[in-house]
C-alpha cells in the first residue's frame, strides 16, 4: 500500500507488507560520499524532517524522487538519514549464518515460492545488480504468471507498489539462501482487504504444491480478519473457504509463512493516516497452518555486529503485527502459552528484522524515474528472510520440514544454546491510538517466541 504523496483512494491492507520504502533525493549520487537530502514525510503522524515513508504495495500515487546510485554504510545512514540501514551481509552476520555457509548449507536443492500481485518486470536484472553489489552468487528466478496479469505500467501506483514488494521478497530470500531456487508467482488481481485477490493467490499456491515444486512459501500479504464478509455476524466461511492451499501444503509437508503485519496490534492502516481504533489480526498470518513472522529492530554496527539486544519493532513508521485471532481458536501447539493467547490463535510465532530504523537496501529499476538503491522495512522483509532460513534447514535435514509451529514451540522449551531461539524481552507493538502488547520473558503477542541465532536454530530445526 502506498503512502506516496497520499491521495484519497480505496483502502488497502498494510498487514503483511513491506513498510517504508524510502525515496531519498540525493544531491550527489556517488555511493558512500552521497549527500542524501532528507525529505518531509507525507503520511499523517510522521514527523517532518524525516525521510518520506511509503507503505507498499501502493494503492495510489507515484514516487519520482531520485534513488541513491549506491548504498551507503550504517554510520552514514545515521548521519544523513537519522536511521540505521543494513546490507544483506550485515544480516548474515547478525543471524550468525557464516558457519552454515562454510559447510555448504546454502539452500541448495530447495525451492522457495514467493507470491505477489503483478510482480516486477525487472526482477531478474535487479537481483543481478543486488548480487553483484554484495558478492552473492546469481540465480535465475523462475517467473510463473498466474491468470491474466496485466502489462506493467510504471505510472500505476498499484503496480509499482507490488513491484517493490516483489523486489524485497526475492532479493532477501535469495540473500539468505543463495543456492535455493526461487519461483516468483505473479497474479493478475491485486490483493487488498477481504477476499479480493486472495482466490488467485491460493489457487496458484495449491497448483505449485500439488506439482511438488514448493518447499517453502513466503507470503508478504494479508487482509484483516474483520474485513471478510460475514465476520461481524460470526460467519467466517468467506475466510475459511480460502484455506485449501494451506491444507494442501500440510498434506505435502510444505512450509507456509506469512508476515504478521506492519501496524502493530491494530494490524491495519488507511491510505496515509487513519487506523482501526481497536485490535485486529490478519489472515493468512493468523491461520494455524501458517507460521506467522513478526518484526524486530536490530541495532548493528557497519560490520553487522549487535550493539544492543533486539527489541520489538515500533518506530515512527510502523510496528510489528501481533495479537489474537478473531476467527481461529488456540491450536494445540500453543497450549503451553494459553495464559498469553487465551482460547484463540496468537501471533506472531517468531520474529526477524523489520524495523524502518534498521531498513534493508534493495535495488529497483522497474520505475524509470526511481532507478537505484532504496531502503525498505516491515514484516515483508522479515518473512522472506525467514523463508531463506527454512530453506537452509530443509537442505540440512535432507527433506521438507513442513509445518513448523509444533517444532518451534517445542524448541522454545529448550535452553537457547540448544534451540537457537533468542527471547526478545523489550519493546511493544503499540501503534497510533491502539495500545499494543509488551514483549516479555517467554512467548508474547509482540515478538512471539523471539528471534533466532541462525546457526544454532537451523541445526536444531533440522534435527542436527
Amino acid at each position: 500500500m502506498g503512502i506516496t504523496p497520499a491521495t484519497a483512494g480505496t483502502r488497502r491492507s498494510v498487514t503483511a507488507r513491506a513498510l517504508a520504502l524510502f525515496a531519498v533525493g540525493a544531491t550527489a549520487l556517488t555511493g558512500a560520499t552521497a549527500t542524501a537530502q532528507t525529505v518531509t514525510a507525507t503520511a499523517a503522524g510522521h514527523p517532518a524532517g524525516q525521510a518520506a515513508v511509503h507503505v507498499r504495495p501502493a494503492s495510489s500515487g507515484h514516487i519520482s524522487r531520485a534513488a541513491l546510485a549506491a548504498p551507503i554504510s550504517t554510520s552514514d545512514c545515521l548521519a544523513k538519514l537519522a536511521i540505521h540501514c543494513y546490507s544483506p551481509l550485515q544480516y548474515r552476520t547478525a543471524y550468525n549464518l557464516g558457519p552454515l555457509y562454510r559447510e555448504g548449507v546454502t539452500g541448495k536443492g530447495r525451492t522457495i515460492v514467493i507470491v505477489d500481485s503483478f510482480g516486477s518486470p525487472t526482477i531478474q536484472h535487479d537481483l543481478e545488480v543486488f548480487d553483484k553489489q554484495w558478492g552473492i552468487p546469481d540465480t535465475q528466478v523462475e517467473v510463473v504468471r498466474w491468470g491474466d496479469v496485466p502489462p506493467f505500467d510504471p505510472t500505476n501506483g498499484e503496480h509499482t507498489g507490488w513491484a517493490g514488494e516483489t523486489t524485497l521478497d526475492v532479493e532477501y530470500a535469495h540473500a539468505v539462501a543463495p543456492d535455493a531456487h526461487i519461483i516468483l508467482v505473479e497474479t493478475g488481481v491485486a490483493e487488498t482487504e477481504g477476499v479480493t485477490g486472495l482466490p488467485e493467490m491460493m489457487d496458484a499456491e495449491k497448483a505449485l504444491i500439488k506439482s511438488g515444486r514448493a518447499d517453502v512459501i513466503s507470503q508478504s500479504f494479508g487482509a484483516t480478519e474483520n474485513t471478510f464478509p460475514g465476520f461481524a455476524q460470526g460467519n467466517f466461511t468467506s475466510l475459511t473457504d480460502l484455506r485449501y492451499a494451506f491444507q494442501a501444503a500440510a498434506a505435502k509437508d510444505v512450509t507456509v509463512l506469512a508476515a504478521s503485519g506492519d501496524a502493530g496490534a491494530t494490524d491495519a492502516m488507511e491510505n496515509g493516516s487513519d487506523l482501526y481504533p481497536y485490535k485486529v489480526n490478519s489472515w493468512p498470518s493468523s491461520d494455524p497452518l501458517v507460521t506467522s513472522i513478526g518484526g524486530t529492530q536490530l541495532t548493528l554496527d557497519n560490520d553487522g555486529r549487535r550493539t544492543a539486544p533486539d527489541k520489538v519493532w515500533h518506530d515512527d513508521y510502523g510496528a510489528a503485527g501481533g495479537g489474537v485471532s478473531g476467527v481461529f481458536s488456540r491450536p494445540w501447539y500453543q497450549l503451553g502459552v494459553a495464559k498469553v493467547t487465551g482460547n484463540h490463535r496468537g501471533t506472531p510465532d517468531i520474529s526477524m528484522s523489520a524495523a524502518v530504523d534498521g531498513a534493508a537496501w534493495t535495488y529497483e529499476s522497474y520505475d524509470p524515474l526511481r532507478v537505484g538503491w532504496h531502503l525498505t522495512g516491515g514484516t515483508s522483509e522479515a518473512t522472506p528472510i525467514f523463508s531463506g532460513i527454512v530453506a537452509l534447514a530443509d537442505q540440512l535435514a535432507g527433506h521438507r520440514l513442513g509445518q513448523l509451529n509444533w517444532r518451534l514451540y517445542g524448541l522454545a522449551a529448550l535452553p537457547s544454546q540448544w534451540s537457537g531461539i533468542t527471547d526478545v524481552t523489550t519493546g511493544d507493538n503499540s501503534w497510533d491510538v491502539v495500545t499494543g502488547y509488551q514483549a516479555a520473558k517467554g512467548y508474547d503477542l509482540a515478538s512471539g517466541l523471539g528471534t533466532i541465532d541462525g546457526n544454532r536454530f537451523v541445526r536444531a530445526l533440522a534435527g542436527r
